[in-house]
């Protein structure tokens, strides 16, 4: 049996075969909560080490945890830097998901960090987790190329305007245009609903698309959920467990709280 589990490998078919897939973000180091977003019915994880305070050896522990409940595992890196993407990678993680890319050259640069010969130049260890501690060395480069999923963050102004060279590149599974970085490399830091925004995912599906990329967004709430999938979003991503977390919290607590301001009334 294959460390990566079915869905991990069914993500990259499904986004080749045009379906959408969501997904969330995982910021907290803990197992548990991996195996609730797995649990509620999400299609894959996003363990963030951009953004979150993810050490590599609890992030393989966070990739076992999607295993177990059946979910892929998406790791992004902290940058375009092939050895965190190597190191990534050789734990286990499903597919790696690489920050601010902004150029064709640096597309490549993920895509050959990524793939083993003859779609790149990543370094070979047959005795990392990836490969069974070495029981699966035999082959095990091909099947690594085959299932492993790439996907780029477009942030910026320069990334839209080489969008369709990267998208050219071979061995890109998607393209994920982050609306808050996006809204400040356009002057408007946060307005991630500004008609300028919109239009710019709106055209980055349509590039993408058309070359056979799937575009990935992060959504805050339902209703941007809902803007996205009209521009046509199809690796979607919904919440970050933390805020998740938060607002459950904060929505059950006041209503507690109300509760007992009535209590004491009385």
């Amino acid at each position: 049996m294959e460390v990566h589990s079915m869905k991990q490998k069914s993500l990259k078919e499904r986004l080749a075969r045009g379906e959408i897939v969501l997904g969330s973000w995982c910021v907290i180091p803990s197992p548990a909560a991996v195996e609730i977003i797995g649990y509620s019915g999400f299609d894959f994880v996003i363990i963030d080490s951009e953004h979150g305070p993810v050490a590599e050896e609890k992030a393989q522990d966070l990739v076992r945890a999607a295993e177990a409940a059946g979910i892929a595992s998406i790791y992004r890196v902290a940058g375009n830097d092939p050895s965190l993407i190597l190191r990534a990678l050789d734990i286990g993680s499903g597919g790696i998901q690489v920050p601010h890319v902004s150029t064709e050259k640096e597309a490549r640069e993920v895509v050959e960090a990524a793939k083993y010969y003859p779609g790149g130049k990543r370094g070979l260890s047959p005795f990392t987790r990836a490969a069974r501690y070495g029981l699966d060395a035999q082959g095990y480069t091909g099947r690594a190329n085959d299932r492993t999923s790439v996907v780029l963050n477009i942030e910026g102004v320069e990334g839209l305007k080489n969008l369709r060279k990267i998208v050219n590149v071979p061995d890109i599974d998607a393209v994920f245009i982050g609306p808050y970085d996006l809204s400040q490399s356009l002057g408007k830091p946060g307005q991630v609903e500004d008609r300028e925004v919109i239009s710019a995912i709106r055209q980055s599906v349509k590039i993408s698309r058309a070359r056979g990329v799937a575009c990935g967004s992060f959504a805050r709430d339902m209703r941007y959920a809902d803007i996205l999938l009209d521009c046509g979003i199809r690796y979607l991503t919904y919440m970050v467990d933390s805020a998740v977390l938060l607002n459950g919290y904060k929505t059950a607590g006041e209503s507690v709280r109300k509760m007992i301001a009535r209590a004491g009334i009385k």
